[in-house]
């Protein structure tokens, strides 16, 4: 009988432990940095307490999200560009909480490699405790999972989830509420964000460019830092407007665009019109419809052009929801409205 070679380690196999555990010493320091009333944002339990009471909230109902950040990860591997994935992570979720008129409470990752990197990996938690603080959520928790095999070198994947609360009567859209002729407000997005990625590195390809190339839309930028831009989060300037009762809807413009993410805050038999001469988009969305062909609506229900969040409010409501929005800093404008049909 042979008896099997001894000494085999969980390391040999390729996951390196201790290289997990240096990264968790690295990150408790960010998620500490995200505490906020409800949570310590402690790591290394087996689970995240959250006291809703706490925090402030009567008769609360829990909501909750789950994202990534899909292809825009292929452009951080290939720039080397990692530092503002994590906020694209953190914007995804928390946006969609934003919509539903909830507060983002809690933030937790997944980070899976075929090998840790700690460097890079410390260097994308970076991002998600910087969005965390944006938010106002705790980063309270995750999980690092080094899978060798899975990825190829040099790769990695990242999904988000964030639970928020918001009050039983507070919650967004107020569809019994939407009637015609109510405003659609528009808040300016930072460029494509996190979607339509796959397209981009498309016409990246066709255009010849490298990522090292100064970007022919932004001056003092290369090609690869512009695409990189994170995605903005939009709690602190809209968040006191839904608790104010001033909002009727919401909208996050993610995948789909504005033909499809709209119409998931209307109440049916009211359609949303936009005046597309309201705003002109970023350059980087001409640049993307000429250097790829692409037409008008193949644009507008891929990519935000340029609006990143969206409310609607009753006609005697815009002039309070735009000068909250303009006090928080947001360039907002009038975009739309409902129009019956």
């Amino acid at each position: 009988m042979t008896l099997p070679r001894n000494g085999l380690t969980y390391a040999e196999a390729g996951v390196d432990i201790d290289a997990g555990e240096a990264l968790v010493e690295r990150i408790k320091p960010l998620a500490r940095s995200t505490r906020r009333p409800g949570s310590d944002a402690g790591l290394g339990g087996f689970g995240a307490l959250f006291d809703l009471k706490a925090a402030g909230y009567a008769d609360p109902l829990i909501v909750t999200t789950t994202d990534g950040v899909g292809t825009k990860l292929k452009v951080a591997a290939e720039t080397g560009l990692h530092g503002t994935v994590g906020i694209d992570l953190v914007a995804m979720c928390v946006n969609d909480l934003l919509a539903q008129g909830a507060e983002p409470l809690m933030f937790l990752d997944y980070f899976a490699t075929g090998r840790l990197d700690v460097e890079r990996a410390a260097t994308v938690v970076a991002g998600i405790a910087e969005g965390c603080k944006q938010a106002g959520a705790a980063l309270v928790g995750g999980e690092t999972a080094e899978m060798p095999g899975m990825y190829a070198d040099g790769d990695y994947d990242l999904a988000g989830f964030s639970v928020g609360v918001v009050e039983r009567g507070a919650v967004l859209p107020r569809l019994e509420d939407q009637a015609a002729g109510d405003v659609i407000i528009a808040l300016p997005s930072s460029g494509p964000h996190s979607n339509g990625y796959s397209l981009i590195r498309r016409i990246v390809e066709v255009s010849g460019l490298k990522w090292t190339d100064p970007a022919p839309f932004e001056a003092g930028a290369s090609l690869g830092e512009a695409l990189m831009a994170p995605t903005r989060i939009y709690v602190r300037a809209v968040l006191p407007l839904a608790k104010a009762a001033l909002l009727k809807g919401a909208a996050h413009i993610t995948g789909g665009g504005l033909i499809e993410n709209p119409p998931r805050a209307v109440a049916e038999g009211l359609t949303p019109v936009f005046d597309w001469t309201a705003w002109t988009p970023p350059p980087v969305f001409d640049w993307l419809a000429r250097t790829g062909g692409v037409a008008p609506e193949e644009m507008r229900r891929t990519f935000n052009c340029g609006v990143g969040f969206m409310v609607i409010v009753a006609p005697g409501d815009v002039e309070a929801v735009l000068s909250g929005l303009l006090d928080a800093g947001e360039a907002a404008f009038v975009c739309g409205e409902l129009r019956a049909g």
